[in-house]
């Protein structure tokens, strides 16, 4: 798999400036060395494939506009999962409404224990529609935040290992993250109670 392979589903990108060929084949490296790791954080935010494909491709045409000095290989993997995080919520916040997440069993295997969910249906599709209904909420919060829930709960750091990536203390993780629970439990508590009215004014419609 090289750059050039990766596919984009909304038209073809912008053409990046002419770029010096030791610099691509770097980027190659760096493309070979952590694509599945980028494509797993934007699958887990996302949801989707082809946006998770669409992310990892905007990541490295961000790339090859930056100077080859401006990033330190040996850190890459820190900052290329969160480019990936933020490049993901930046597209949940473009789109702003519900979608439909299509999960292919296959990308599911590839993505690894880490989001696995139940072997039983009903237990299965309860899972999908929170993660799905988790993405929509974080669309609406403060970026930073939005990047602490998914380095928490979506892929599995301690609060003691957020701190430092993000160059804030472990208290600040664990108070943002605790107002940020709330904030989602009580959107999440308002969108069951108004589809439970609908369902109720639905009920009383005469047939």
């Amino acid at each position: 798999m090289t750059i050039a392979s990766v596919s984009m589903t909304e038209g073809p990108p912008a053409v990046p400036p002419a770029t010096p060929d030791a610099v691509v084949d770097g980027l190659q490296g760096l493309f070979e060395e952590h694509h599945r790791l980028i494509f797993h954080t934007a699958y887990r935010v996302t949801g989707n494939a082809s946006d998770a494909e669409d992310v990892l491709q905007t990541i490295f045409l961000r790339l090859l506009n930056r100077p080859p000095e401006s990033l330190d290989t040996a850190k890459a993997g820190g900052y290329l999962r969160r480019a990936a995080i933020n490049a993901s919520l930046d597209l949940l916040r473009s789109r702003k409404r519900s979608r439909l997440v299509a999960m292919d069993q296959q990308v599911l295997e590839e993505v690894g224990p880490s989001s696995a969910v139940e072997s039983d249906p009903a237990r299965r599709f309860a899972s999908l529609e929170l993660r799905d209904r988790l993405r929509r909420e974080l669309a609406n919060v403060n970026p930073r935040a939005a990047e602490m829930f998914v380095l928490r709960y979506f892929e599995g750091y301690r609060n003691s290992e957020i701190g430092p990536m993000l160059g804030t203390s472990r208290m600040t993780v664990a108070v943002t993250l605790h107002r940020l629970r709330k904030r989602l439990s009580a959107a999440l508590a308002e969108e069951d109670q108004d589809e439970q009215k609908d369902q109720e004014e639905t009920r009383r419609v005469p047939e």
